[in-house]
């Protein structure tokens, strides 16, 4: 989903998810229920935000 634009980060690692999701519950059933990507203890090891930012802009279907 994340490869088709469906869902995407924000900058501090919330799950977001498309408006063009046809079935909104059945995504939030397989996601975090957090709101937030369970990102790894060491920071160098997390997304960096700017190729966030780029999935955001350029695949995320808002």
């Amino acid at each position: 989903m994340f490869d088709r634009g469906l869902i995407g980060l924000s900058d501090n690692l919330d799950i977001m998810i498309s408006r063009q999701v046809n079935d909104r519950p059945s995504v939030e059933a397989i996601s975090n229920r957090t709101g937030k990507a369970m990102a790894p203890a060491r920071e160098a090891e997390r997304p960096h935000p700017a190729f966030l930012a780029w999935h955001r802009e350029n695949c995320f279907k808002r």
